[in-house]
């Protein structure tokens, strides 16, 4: 093989796979067809999981000063009062990052793409464009054109060429459509100063309209307004009947959509574009040796902000399994839990997003008046909720399904260091981490060197504080075991040799390891 790995798109998604082989010493190829990053600002928002995920990888702190912390996402009904809260001011961080961060897509784009020069086993080749696949048993013959047209023989390839994915129509692929399409004209502006938002009332004590995602649900012109990062907004406002693309992108009919909240602030448009928001999932995810990732394999609407977000689950899903695979450390079946696993997360999320969207894109007053009464009455009885709350545990695939926790994301908070505090992961490590309880360690310990080959980490909970005690103690387990991709395999109680055997053969291992009950690192 030329390459053990081929990523064919170099967006984020495509650049957050490419670093994540690196770090693991995969021999891996990327192609994009641009020589450089997009230069206008598309995604605009990621959560908790991208940070933590970007901490994995290394390059937390060449994007973390490009970001911007926020505080959720208001929804406002025809009345411009609240109707729907989904926030985090007051609340702990359990998983060490804010909910909320807003960023400019081309500084991103950047940041991931000149993080990969560190790896010599990665190659980055910009200006090649993906014309076609076959493959076989053993590997992938892809050809690109760019000055000259050349074949690449690889044994796996990860399509991550966006919404009109040339790799999905090359294997034939079909999306399932989930019954949303709806024109949005979206304005990126850069702003000097606070914008205002004329007659909202209802707003929760200590939410800061300035730090929240605000939706507008309002049937004379459903709109969002979102921060982004320094002095970059942006304004969706969706398309009513009969109203043509390009007379709304016109600068005369832009200013008088955001005139309102502008006043007389200084502010320079980026940019004015049209867009159909779409819930669409692609039918498989996996044909042979070619996976789809990104908006390759899913698009959603954005009224949660989790677009890009589901794309890097995707790879972060994706990289541990193919080097579990490429080091000959598990059975190439395992990658067979790719869409087993995502598909359900992902249709979870789009299915929420679009239910939101039919709320949002309501036209009719008196339906509109409806919607917000019956919101405001459960409102009332709910429990506080964030976006967080609507990302479900991961249901089948390379999770111990019964037991208490499996497949939830597992938490990530300070903890005591050799002295000081550090965020779990930067004290521990990643990969595959067992976290057991100071009597336990010894019983781990001793059913580790039993397994097979996974590289475990032992980790004594009781020598870290006692925020990962009481994350044992609310699920009444002993032991937990934990995913690279930093989701929970699986729980114990007392007898942690059963989770060791359950995961071992799960993954169909047979080499002896051994591990070590060292919290430091």
């Amino acid at each position: 093989m030329d390459y053990e790995v081929a990523i064919i798109g170099c967006g984020p998604v495509g650049a957050l796979a490419a670093n994540f082989l690196g770090k693991s010493g995969v021999k891996t190829l990327v192609v994009e067809r641009e020589i450089d990053p997009h230069p206008l600002p598309r995604a605009v928002h990621i959560d908790h999981e991208m940070k933590r995920l970007f901490q994995a990888a290394g390059l937390i702190d060449a994007v973390a000063g490009d970001m911007r912390e926020t505080d959720g996402h208001l929804h406002l009904g025809a009345d411009h009062g609240v109707i729907r809260y989904l926030g985090t001011v007051g609340q702990e961080r359990p998983f060490g990052w804010a909910n909320d961060y807003f960023f400019y897509q081309p500084e991103l784009e950047a940041h991931l793409r000149t993080a990969l020069a560190a790896y010599p086993n990665v190659t980055l080749a910009l200006g090649a464009d993906f014309e076609s696949l076959t493959q076989d048993d053993e590997g992938v013959t892809l050809r690109f054109r760019g000055e000259d047209t050349a074949d690449v023989r690889v044994g796996w390839a990860v399509g991550c060429d966006g919404a009109r994915s040339a790799v999905r129509k090359q294997l034939g692929v079909a999306l399932d459509d989930l019954g949303f399409e709806e024109p949005w004209l979206v304005v990126d502006c850069e702003v000097d100063g606070p914008i205002a938002f004329p007659d909202v009332h209802g707003v929760p004590e200590g939410a800061d309209l300035q730090r929240l995602s605000v939706m507008l649900c309002d049937p004379a012109r459903p709109a969002t307004i979102v921060p982004g990062r320094g002095n970059h907004r942006r304004w969706e406002f969706m398309l009513l009947p009969g109203e043509d693309d390009a007379a709304m992108m016109a600068p005369t009919k832009v200013a008088e959509l955001v005139g309102p909240y502008l006043a007389d602030v200084p502010h320079r448009i980026i940019r004015a574009a049209t867009y159909r928001f779409h819930g669409l999932i692609a039918e498989r995810w996996q044909v042979g040796r070619v996976f789809l990732a990104g908006d390759a394999a899913h698009q959603t609407p954005p009224f949660f902000g989790q677009g890009m977000c589901h794309g890097f689950r995707d790879v972060a899903n994706l990289a541990w399994k193919l080097e579990l695979v490429l080091d000959g450390r598990a059975g190439p079946s395992l990658l067979d839990t790719y869409q087993p696993e995502r598909d359900p997360h992902v249709r979870a999320v789009i299915s929420s997003a679009v239910e939101a969207g039919r709320y949002i894109c309501m036209l009719d007053p008196r339906d509109a008046a409806a919607r917000d009464a019956g919101m405001r009455a459960r409102a009332r009885t709910a429990a506080p909720s964030t976006a967080a709350d609507l990302i479900p545990p991961i249901r089948g695939g390379i999770v111990a399904a019964g037991t208490s926790g499996a497949g939830e994301r597992f938490i990530q908070p300070l903890v005591r260091d050799c002295g000081g505090t550090r965020l779990l992961d930067d004290c521990t490590g990643g990969g595959w981490r067992l976290f057991v309880r100071r009597r336990e360690v010894h019983a781990a310990n001793d059913a580790l060197k039993h397994a097979p080959e996974l590289n475990i980490t032992l980790i004594d909970v009781d020598a870290l504080g006692d925020a990962l005690s009481r994350w044992l103690d609310r699920h009444g387990v002993d032991a937990v075991l934990v995913r690279p991709d930093f989701y929970v395999f699986g729980t114990a109680t007392t007898d942690v040799g059963a989770l060791i055997a359950e995961i071992a053969g799960r993954l169909g291992l047979k080499a002896p390891i051994s591990a070590e009950a060292e919290p430091c690192h």
